[in-house]
């Protein structure tokens, strides 16, 4: 897979994790659903985020360095 691949595949799952936490703090908000399975969806939902985000930030280092190399 290509480094741009990685990371619009982080990037995806970025938008797909802020989603789901978006819809677990309505539900907590709004008092539906099961308030105990909402915060476990708020917080996978945070953890999920972060792991695409630390994907994203390493494709990114990643491209940085590929254009230095490039350049010299």
């Amino acid at each position: 897979m290509q480094i741009t691949g990685i990371m619009t595949t982080a990037r995806q799952g970025m938008a797909t994790e802020t989603a789901r936490a978006g819809t677990a703090a309505r539900n907590i908000a709004g008092g539906t659903g099961d308030p105990a399975m909402d915060m476990l969806d708020l917080v996978s939902a945070e953890i999920g985020f972060r792991a695409n985000a630390a994907v994203f930030e390493t494709g990114a280092d990643l491209w940085e360095v590929l254009a230095t190399i490039k350049r010299d």
